[in-house]
């Protein structure tokens, strides 16, 4: 795949990138073997995802400031985030521990924005906007919320904070897609910009 610096594809960020998805199985691994007895691979499944999810940001800001954002880094980085995400979700709805339709709903919008924005937004591109930032965000903190099993600690009651915590999460998934598809729609509706000679 070309490189959109003309560097190396295997530069820093992107080997962070391909260590993050090659993490997703063995932190799906260490969440359903511990089948809900919350454990220590329970806590530990907890803490690989956390650190995995947040090295996007890391890998994502060294490639800026040092100039190596790469096509690779553009196609393997939402692909690593949508895989964290999808084997938090799977595992936790696996376990029980979260409704299966909460995982279809959000796994069948970050899947469908991914492919819709490679398929036909190839040639044009739409920014993230604040609310989308923000569901990114929210998604991380409420899975890993449900991931920890906080309630050994502080008693039920942290379940009522989960739920509100995944609820945000899911009515801004929701609302950021229709957003992004609309944006979509406007901007196809634009005349494309001329080549340039």
């Amino acid at each position: 795949m070309a490189n959109t610096t003309g560097g190396s594809n295997w530069n820093l960020p992107n080997l962070i990138t391909i260590v993050r998805i090659l993490l997703a199985p063995v932190f799906f691994w260490m969440l359903l073997a511990d089948n809900g007895a919350d454990g220590a691979l329970r806590w530990w499944a907890a803490v690989l995802f956390i650190v995995a999810i947040a090295t996007d940001g890391v890998d994502g800001a060294i490639a800026r400031r040092y100039n190596l954002v790469t096509d690779l880094g553009k196609l393997l980085d939402p692909i690593a985030d949508k895989i964290l995400t999808g084997a938090a979700l799977i595992g936790l709805s696996i376990l029980a521990e979260l409704p299966w339709w909460v995982t279809i709903i959000i796994l069948v919008r970050e899947i469908g924005i991914t492919v819709f924005r490679f398929v036909m937004l190839s040639d044009r591109v739409i920014p993230a906007s604040r609310g989308g930032k923000l569901k990114t965000i929210m998604q991380s903190v409420a899975i890993s919320l449900a991931l920890l099993p906080l309630w050994l600690l502080f008693g039920d009651w942290i379940h009522w904070v989960n739920g509100i915590a995944m609820t945000i999460a899911v009515v801004l998934t929701v609302y950021t897609g229709v957003e992004y598809l609309v944006a979509a729609r406007r901007e196809n509706r634009q005349p494309k910009p001329s080549a340039q000679a």
